[in-house]
């Protein structure tokens, strides 16, 4: 059994699109080494919406790598660029079909805070999946 986590982000403008791509890097790299990460990856949306999915061996683990290094200093970036941000946790097998992660954030995720809120945000809206691109393995390292 694993500690499961995805997250959904809409970012604002085109313009902080670069610099949220070099933090993706660096995140996916401090996750790829974190204890206890088992597998995840990143999923480029639509326009502008980007996916995590993450499995961990506990929800302690998990916290450590939310709560440290570069995704600690990246959190506070995302309430001025993005729209809409939604995250959502469980305990169980991994999942890996986009289709029932959408369905899971759908149901069971809570929006996270943001400065600019769109009407979907505030309506805890999830859009329709439309894959943008194939998925990025946050491959593991020892």
């Amino acid at each position: 059994m694993a500690f499961n986590s995805i997250t959904r982000l809409r970012l604002r403008s085109v313009f902080t699109l670069p610099a949220f791509a070099r933090e993706t890097r660096v995140i996916t790299a401090q996750c790829a080494i974190a204890p206890g990460f088992l597998e995840g990856a990143v999923l480029a949306e639509g326009w502008m919406v980007f996916w995590t999915r993450s499995a961990w061996d506990s929800e302690a683990a998990m916290k450590a790598f939310r709560d440290n290094d570069a995704h600690r200093a990246s959190m506070p970036k995302l309430l001025d660029w993005c729209s809409e941000a939604m995250v959502a946790h469980w305990e169980g097998e991994p999942e890996t079909a986009w289709t029932n992660i959408h369905a899971r954030m759908s149901q069971q995720g809570r929006k996270s805070k943001v400065r600019s809120p769109n009407q979907a945000h505030e309506q805890r809206r999830v859009a329709p999946l439309r894959r943008w691109s194939p998925e990025q393995p946050i491959v593991r390292m020892p």
